[in-house]
């Protein structure tokens, strides 16, 4: 009878070690992956007021892109999409501090509008959807992509109060 405890005693800890050890190494090599939750992007205010353009992290590498305002597709599709209208939204000029979400099928931007200024406070891409942001003096851009689909969220200032545009590409 002794025998057989200290055999299963013996057996339990052989299996819980292997299992242990299982289980470690799957989530060592599963950490960072898709099966860890979404995340937003810290913004901090040192990328604020950056005079560069430069993009944040992105999970896939990608060109960088000129610093010009408007996207320029570098490849042609097979069956050129036509663009949707863009959607402005223009604060009043007296709104100061306005913190204002916008919502796309790409993902959300969230954006604090000054008077002459606006900042980016999160941006976070939805389901499927990768995210870049590009920011300058005069504006600041989020770009969410997937596939051959682009949704650009456009917030400029250097001509008056911040605006806000949403163009589907």
């Amino acid at each position: 009878m002794r025998r057989g405890l200290v055999l299963v005693l013996a057996w339990l800890l052989a299996t819980g070690a292997a299992v242990t050890l299982s289980w470690w190494g799957v989530h060592t090599v599963m950490a960072g992956t898709a099966y860890d939750p979404p995340r937003a992007l810290p913004v901090t205010a040192a990328d604020a007021t950056t005079q560069e353009s430069r993009p944040l992290a992105s999970p896939t590498p990608r060109p960088t892109p000129s610093a010009t305002p408007s996207p320029s597709p570098t490849r042609k599709p097979a069956v050129a999409p036509t663009p949707t209208p863009t959607r402005t939204a223009s604060p009043s000029p007296a709104a100061s501090g306005q913190v204002r979400s916008y919502d796309t099928d790409g993902g959300r931007a969230v954006f604090d509008l000054g008077r002459t200024s606006a900042t980016l406070v999160s941006a976070t891409p939805g389901t499927g959807w990768s995210m870049q942001v590009w920011k300058t003096e005069s504006w600041i851009r989020v770009e969410f992509s997937s596939g051959a689909d682009r949704v650009s969220v456009f917030c400029t200032w250097h001509d008056g109060p911040p605006r806000v545009e949403i163009g589907t590409y």
